[in-house]
């Protein structure tokens, strides 16, 4: 069983919920031509950031030809930063590249080859033992640089299975990592869509705000969903009350 799981979901209602969301949306394709490096170094400037400032910021490094791990081992610090700018807390994520790259030489011979090629409960081990890699970040890497099954728990994941109510019986980073990969195969291919298509139902269906759970295949599943419509429905019958 996985580390941390403390809630048992129905049996097969977290694949349920996979096969509706893949139905609504298909498959997303993340980062599918890119290499683990990138990948990596994506994951560590994705954090606080929007992907399309990582994207810059990533494009400024591939500009610069220093998108290798020679490149970003030997890039002075200072203008490291000054490329991953738009990725915003530029200082901070220089420094945490740099640990990166010392982490991959001192564990890996400074190859993403040998770093694949690891467990993932391994690498996720000494990932997180490195400067500003935490678990999200970590199991980001583990499972779309290294290709090795691990679940990425994100506020999407925390929001859209809240109001479904499953959720583990403690709030923490591991207990809900346990319960999707406890309730789940274990496929790398699955928890890699999986996550995806989590991220993309957050984001156009069941946002943090303004939820349009009309529109949301998991309607029928969800409590809070049948409370927001029956809200609904109630302000539109007090609007039409003479």
């Amino acid at each position: 069983m996985a580390e941390g799981v403390a809630a048992s979901p129905p049996p097969g209602r977290l694949q349920e919920i996979f096969d509706r969301l893949l139905a609504r949306y298909g498959p997303q394709d993340w980062w599918p031509g890119d290499s683990p490096l990138e990948v990596a170094v994506g994951a560590i400037l994705t954090q606080s950031a929007s992907w399309v400032n990582v994207d810059r910021a990533l494009r400024n490094l591939e500009t610069a030809g220093i998108l290798s791990v020679r490149g970003l081992r030997e890039v002075p610090e200072a203008a490291l930063a000054r490329l991953v700018f738009p990725a915003g807390y530029f200082n901070a994520k220089a420094r945490k590249i740099k640990a990166f790259i010392a982490m991959l030489d001192a564990h890996f011979e400074g190859r993403m080859e040998n770093l694949a090629r690891a467990s993932g409960d391994e690498l996720r081990r000494i990932l997180l033992t490195t400067h500003g890699v935490g678990p999200e970040t970590a199991d980001a890497i583990v499972l779309y640089a290294a290709g090795q099954p691990t679940f990425v728990i994100d506020a999407y994941t925390r929001r859209i299975f809240g109001r479904l109510n499953l959720v583990p019986a403690v709030d923490t980073y591991e207990a809900w990592r346990g319960m999707m990969m406890a309730g789940l195969r274990t496929d790398a291919e699955l928890f890699n869509e999986y996550h995806a298509l989590l991220v993309r139902h957050g984001k156009d269906v069941c946002r943090k705000s303004t939820p349009i759970c009309d529109a949301c295949p998991l309607l029928d599943l969800c409590p809070a969903g049948h409370m927001e419509s029956l809200t609904a429905g109630q302000r539109v019958a007090t609007l039409r009350a003479p």
